[in-house]
């Protein structure tokens, strides 16, 4: 495997596959970069370079006792960049909370280097219900999430996937799944889970001016398209959203073959 150390010293994994144009993937909330390897190899056939990597915290990454945080996250991305020499003409994709990254990112180190973005179940620009955000998901939601967690964090999971994925992958999807995020550090997974509950995104999103995709399921109970996916459409730009009907959060698990096909058609067109 191989490391790279960013500002702090913590050390991140990552990995790569093909040559070509760089694309930066950012994997979700508990998983690893290895959720991302079908859609590499789609990229890598393709003629791109694959680059993913764990987040802090999470796959084989350091457990830093901190920085569980979309500034910290946002620079750590900015570290991965520099590092592996995708510095120029990059396109990021960013699945559930690593959509986050992208758009604080984009706001915090003024989008350097960044063509293209892609925002898959993203919980961009804001998750969490307040008067000037009726869609969004109640306090009291995260709350049990938060609860569960700290009660028994394996048996929590256990029952979250079945939301995150539907009735559509195998049972060996979500094992896989479940033994991934018992790799993840308990306390990075529940800051983390704060993280992305509770930062407004809202401000960056005039900063995203690159073309950008949206790709999200019409039944994500996880994080729900009308306060993430719609709203991005709605206020960017140079945005435009794929809708993939039915469909629950996990769609590079129930629609890999899709979205591999309609990622290579976007980046196509840079």
């Amino acid at each position: 495997m191989a490391y790279l150390k960013t500002r702090d010293d913590t050390a991140i994994r990552w990995k790569e596959l093909g040559e070509g144009r760089p694309v930066i993937l950012i994997h979700g909330w508990p998983l690893s970069a290895d959720s991302w390897d079908p859609i590499m190899m789609k990229l890598a056939e393709n003629g791109y370079r694959a680059i993913a990597y764990d987040r802090r915290g999470f796959g084989a990454s350091d457990h830093a006792s901190a920085g569980y945080d979309y500034d910290t996250f946002a620079d750590d991305l900015a570290d991965v960049m520099k590092a592996t020499g995708a510095t120029s003409d990059v396109a990021l994709v960013g699945f559930s909370m690593g959509g986050g990254e992208i758009a604080r990112y984009m706001s915090r180190h003024k989008g350097a280097g960044v063509t293209q973005a892609v925002l898959i179940s993203s919980v961009v620009p804001y998750m969490l219900k307040t008067d000037d955000n009726p869609e969004g998901v109640p306090q009291s939601t995260f709350d049990d999430m938060a609860d569960g967690m700290e009660t028994d964090f394996r048996a929590f999971f256990t029952g979250f996937f079945k939301d995150f994925y539907g009735d559509k992958p195998s049972e060996e999807e979500r094992h896989w799944a479940w033994m991934t995020t018992m790799k993840a550090s308990q306390y990075a997974t529940l800051q983390s889970a704060d993280a992305f509950a509770t930062t407004d995104f809202r401000p960056d999103l005039s900063s995203i001016t690159v073309p950008t995709l949206v790709i999200h399921g019409t039944a994500d109970v996880t994080v729900p398209i009308d306060a993430t996916g719609r709203q991005v459409a709605a206020k960017v730009p140079s945005a435009s959203l794929i809708e993939y009907e039915g469909e629950p959060h996990a769609v590079f698990a129930t629609q890999t073959e899709r979205l591999g096909d309609d990622l290579v058609n976007f980046l196509g067109n840079a």
